[in-house]
């Protein structure tokens, strides 16, 4: 049986990354663990630190293109400017909050300073939307911990035998 690969979108939240002042180097990150995994990245924005903005292309990426994951990297920390998690509260329908949990935890085996993330995860439609911290190597170390629990937790919110699903 013919395996149809998951639709993907990321979404950097950074003001510095947005005006051209600092190169994103975590959404390149996102897309290369996404692809390696068989995901077909087919969307990526650099975004400003403005939830509105975050908000409506969460809901553009969800309702309109319809991805199955995106997953967003920045503006979880404690900074006046970091709305993720606000932005991603507005638009998910159903909380999954096993998925933060278990960054926190992992990033907890890191450092103390995991403790700090405020990132959030949830479901809009048949789309799941994670947050990430906004470094490359916290990048990488988170989503390599939760990539296989969440192929298949799309299987299942997609309706997918999860042994056929990517």
């Amino acid at each position: 049986m013919q395996k149809k690969p998951f639709k993907a979108g990321i979404i950097t939240a950074s003001d510095k990354g947005y005006l051209g002042e600092r190169e994103d180097l975590s959404g390149p990150a996102v897309d290369e663990l996404l692809t390696a995994a068989g995901f077909l990245v087919e969307h990526y924005k650099i975004l400003p630190d403005e939830a509105d903005q975050i908000r409506n292309e969460l809901i553009h990426m969800s309702d309109v293109i319809g991805l199955d994951l995106v997953i967003t990297t920045g503006g979880t920390g404690f900074s006046p400017r970091d709305v993720t998690p606000e932005a991603t509260m507005e638009v998910i329908e159903r909380q999954t909050p096993g998925i933060a949990e278990a960054l926190r935890m992992n990033s907890l085996r890191i450092t103390p300073k995991g403790m700090l993330s405020r990132g959030v995860s949830g479901i809009r439609g048949k789309t799941l939307i994670i947050n990430l911290p906004g470094s490359p190597k916290s990048v990488r170390e988170s989503l390599e911990y939760i990539l296989d629990p969440v192929l298949h937790g799309l299987s299942i919110l997609l309706g997918m035998d999860s042994e056929c699903a990517r």
